[in-house]
C-alpha cells in the first residue's frame, strides 16, 4: 500500500526518502517505533517526571515545544486582535466615578459613636465594653430624630441625642389652616 502525501511529507521531515526508495508500510513503522523509542525514551521519561514535580514549568515547556513546532501559528492573528481589543478598551475607559457622599445619618451615627466612647455609658471612657450594644442604641437614636420623634434626655440616649442632634433639625409641625370661608346669606 503506498503511503499518502501527508505520511510522505511526514516522513521526509524525519529523513526518510520513501519516493526514492520505495519501502513497505511495516518496514517503516517498525523502523521508526525502534529509533522512536530510542530517541524519545529519555526524554520522555524526564519530561514525565518534570510534569509530575512541576505541572507549570511542563506546560510552559510544552507551549514552547508547540511554538518552535509551528503548532500555535494559526492562534496568533486571533489572540493579536483580541490584544488590540482589549488596548482599544483601556484606552477608552470612562473616567472614574467620584466617591459616594456619606449621608447625613452615617455622620451622626459616626458622630454618637464619638459620644458614646467619650462617656461612661458603655464602659470607661476611651473604650466601649458592648459595641454592637452601643451601636444598636445609637443607630436607634438617630433613627428616632431623624423622623422627629421624641429621645430621652437622661442617660445613654440623652449622650448620644446632644450629640447627634445638629444633623436633625428639629423639623416645624405642619400647620393646617382653613383658608375656606363659608357666608350664608339668607334671602327674605
Amino acid at each position: 500500500m503506498a503511503f499518502s502525501k501527508l505520511e510522505t511529507a511526514l516522513l521526509l521531515k524525519l529523513g526518510i526518502d520513501v519516493a526514492r526508495n520505495p519501502v513497505s508500510r511495516g518496514a517503516v513503522t517498525t523502523a521508526l517505533s525502534m529509533v522512536g523509542r530510542q530517541a524519545v525514551a529519555p526524554t520522555a521519561a524526564a519530561g514525565l517526571g518534570l510534569a509530575r514535580r512541576n505541572p507549570y514549568a511542563a506546560t510552559g515547556l510544552g507551549l514552547l515545544a508547540a511554538q518552535q513546532a509551528g503548532l500555535l501559528e494559526p492562534l496568533e492573528q486571533p489572540f493579536e486582535q483580541a490584544v488590540m481589543a482589549v488596548d482599544e478598551a483601556v484606552v477608552q475607559a470612562p473616567a472614574r466615578r467620584r466617591k459616594k457622599r456619606r449621608t447625613t445619618f452615617n455622620k451622626a451615627v459616626s458622630e454618637g459613636m464619638k459620644a458614646v466612647k467619650k462617656s461612661t455609658s458603655y464602659g470607661k471612657k476611651g473604650t466601649i465594653n458592648n459595641a454592637r450594644k452601643a451601636f444598636t442604641a445609637v443607630t436607634k437614636v438617630a433613627s428616632r430624630l431623624n423622623k422627629g420623634q421624641k429621645v430621652g434626655t437622661k442617660g445613654p440616649t440623652g449622650v448620644i441625642r446632644r450629640a447627634i442632634s445638629r444633623f436633625f433639625p428639629k423639623k416645624k409641625p405642619v400647620r393646617r389652616t382653613n383658608k375656606t370661608s363659608y357666608s350664608i346669606t339668607v334671602n327674605r
